[in-house]
């Protein structure tokens, strides 16, 4: 299924210079971030309390707010949760303060202001917890990188799978760039949306890959850098139906879904849109600059002589 016929191959290595050097900027940045700010982690990793509120009408959010900056909670996250009768409230771990004392307290504070109101759910996570969860988000990443890499050393060629695994750490290290750049709230549905992404991005760079190895096989006597430019000519109209029916879905998230939904939604926008220009203009480059040739994929054909002798 095509959007449209191209007739002439698209010329996208020669402008992958200058692309891949954007791209070299654009990730020195998000690096240069992480390291100054760092990411504003949720409870989820530094530990607090987490309640869930209910009320009979719409909770006002602002008031809400408000009566937890009257405690003294003003780092505290109010957000709807499923609808507008449900609240998410989440108060950062505090010093000598017991997390069951403090969610009674709270309680006792929304319902002086609303008698409707009813605490539904109260979770604790200690430093220790989140501790934990950093450091088994950190090696998700790396075991889902190796997998990557590996996946793709044997279906293509190792060339490919290093190519890959940059284009799609390129786009996992600038989603996080954004959430240190803006202090976002990093927390676990913003961890598996990271973790989707790379998934999603090698998905893309397989298709293009793949048109590639045929188009080795098939174009015996065009260039590297036209072959590559004919199999992402070739792909890109399925490439505007797959990440425009993508983004629609995760648009709606985005605008739909609410504040719980919000982050998640955010870093998907990021990492398809990126993944996008990744798979096309960093890893093909890249993957032609490892020096991809056709003997990869062909063993070259023996000339008369050679086969004569012994």
């Amino acid at each position: 299924m095509e959007f449209f016929k191209i007739k002439r191959d698209i010329p996208f290595m020669s402008y992958g210079r200058y692309t891949t050097a954007i791209s070299l900027v654009t990730f020195i940045l998000a690096v240069f971030f992480l390291a100054t700010r760092g990411l504003n982690f949720g409870v989820d990793f530094t530990g607090g309390t987490v309640m869930e509120m209910h009320y009979a009408q719409p909770a006002d959010l602002d008031k809400v707010r408000a009566q937890m900056a009257e405690m003294g909670m003003k780092d505290a996250v109010v957000q709807s949760f499923g609808s507008s009768l449900d609240v998410l409230i989440q108060v950062p771990l505090r010093e000598n303060v017991v997390g069951a004392k403090l969610s009674d307290e709270v309680r006792d504070k929304l319902r002086a202001q609303d008698a409707t109101a009813e605490m539904r759910r109260v979770e604790f996570v200690g430093p220790q917890v989140g501790k934990d969860l950093v450091d088994n988000g950190s090696l998700a990443l790396l075991l889902v990188s190796l997998g990557i890499v590996s996946y793709l050393w044997l279906r293509f060629e190792w060339k490919f799978g290093l190519a890959a695994i940059i284009a799609n750490l390129h786009d996992v290290v600038i989603i996080l760039g954004f959430f240190a750049f803006f202090q976002w709230e990093f927390s676990l549905s913003v961890l598996a949306a990271v973790l989707a992404v790379l998934g999603y991005s090698v998905n893309e760079s397989v298709v293009v890959f793949d048109r590639i190895r045929e188009n080795f096989r098939k174009m015996r006597k065009t260039s590297v850098h036209e072959i590559i430019d004919n199999a992402i000519t070739r792909t890109m109209s399925r490439t505007i139906i797959t990440h425009g029916c993508t983004q629609m879905m995760v648009t709606s998230m985005l605008f739909l879904g609410g504040e719980t939904l919000h982050y998640f939604a955010l870093a998907l926008t990021i990492g398809i849109l990126f993944s996008i220009y990744s798979s096309v203009l960093v890893a093909s480059p890249i993957l032609m600059w490892l020096g991809v040739s056709r003997e990869d994929f062909i063993k070259p054909e023996k000339t008369e002589a050679e086969e004569v002798l012994p």
